[in-house]
């Protein structure tokens, strides 16, 4: 295997209206729509204060399209239009490969079957695509199709022969938790396939995306994932699919010593021991943020478990344009780990060779 030095293990593609250009023809009515709000949007801010103009219509919802958009990047190339600019912007960043997961898909989108399916196969082929002309440096969490299971294996089977290195999922996953036997047969595939599963920010319930709509995204989103964390290790998920590795992105990593502390409680009233180094025995990473007390995270996570990306395309409290740069220079912690947070982590969590 040879050694990739840099590894942005959570850059993001934002969808434009050729994601949507691989559906068959007779799914075009399933296609997304972008429409403007005009001067009613003024009431909608984005993340960087800007009044949103534009949102998806998918299913008939309105899914706000410019919410979470990162203006230190080009335009061009956080929308994958312009594939060597995103190179070059990558080379500036001294960034060897990003792992790209989507926008859209952060929160539920779709509850019809047909529709779902669709507009996953679109979004996988527009990746392919991407991957293609991205010299090996472009690589993709695959979306899988929740509500089809009868349509996973070809589809990751078609992602994984076309740069695919995780499978995309969410803090919870149509109204199920991640440690629900529903999504067995899925990281059995993971296991077959030799795929990441890789656990982002956000959560595809709609009835909790509405309890808390008004809110910033850190109970929708990021607690989500704490909790997938703490799920899967309670109810025994690593141990029935030893061979799958877990990625816990956009969370930061300063949750570890609790939730292991928590783990810990829970598994002495029960008359068992929590393993100890829990993340390598599970085989689980965590992308940690520049603002992180390392240090003391090291202490619970170990150097060989955590990585670490950029957000890049997107303006969040996990966004850090210079985050690969920035850990290099933390003069709190080892070289060592460093050098293993920056390449040799991400390159085992997602497969890389």
């Amino acid at each position: 295997m040879r050694r990739l030095a840099t590894i942005d293990s959570d850059a993001h593609v934002l969808e434009t209206p050729a994601t949507w250009s691989y559906l068959k023809p007779d799914e075009t009515a399933y296609s997304p729509l972008v429409v403007g709000y005009g001067d009613s949007g003024a009431q909608t801010r984005s993340n960087e204060g800007k009044a949103v103009k534009q949102a998806w219509v998918v299913e008939g919802r309105l899914q706000p399209k410019e919410v979470n958009v990162g203006s230190n990047t080009a335009e061009e190339a956080r929308e994958m239009r312009d594939i060597e600019k995103r190179l070059a912007h990558m080379d500036e960043l001294e960034i060897d490969v990003q792992v790209l997961y989507p926008t859209l898909f952060l929160r539920p989108v779709a509850q019809n079957p047909k529709s779902e399916l669709a507009l996953v196969r679109s979004y996988n082929r527009w990746l392919a695509e991407i991957w293609k002309k991205g010299k090996e440096r472009l690589v993709w969490a695959a979306k899988p199709p929740i509500l089809t299971p009868s349509a996973w294996e070809d589809e990751l089977r078609f992602a994984k022969d076309n740069g695919a290195c995780s499978i995309f999922m969410r803090g919870l996953e149509a109204e199920r938790r991640l440690s629900d036997p529903y999504f067995f047969p899925l990281y059995d595939l993971a296991q077959k396939l030799d795929l990441s599963i890789g656990v982002h920010a956000g959560n595809n319930s709609f009835q909790v995306w509405e309890v808390f709509r008004e809110e910033g995204g850190f109970n929708k989103s990021k607690l989500m994932v704490i909790g997938a964390f703490h799920s899967l290790i309670i109810d025994g998920i690593p141990e029935k699919f030893p061979k799958v590795r877990w990625g816990f992105v956009e969370t930061s990593a300063q949750w570890v010593p609790y939730v292991l502390n928590d783990l810990e409680l829970r598994f002495k009233r029960r008359g068992k021991r929590l393993p100890k180094d829990t993340l390598k025995h599970y085989n689980m990473y965590v992308a940690c943020q520049v603002t992180d007390d390392l240090p003391y995270v090291l202490q619970y996570a170990g150097e060989d478990n955590l990585v670490v990306g950029t957000d890049y395309g997107h303006h969040d409290t996990s966004a850090e344009i210079e985050a690969l740069r920035m850990i290099k220079t933390d003069n709190k912690i080892s070289a060592g780990a460093i050098e293993k947070i920056l390449g040799p982590n991400a390159q085992a969590l997602y497969g890389l060779h």
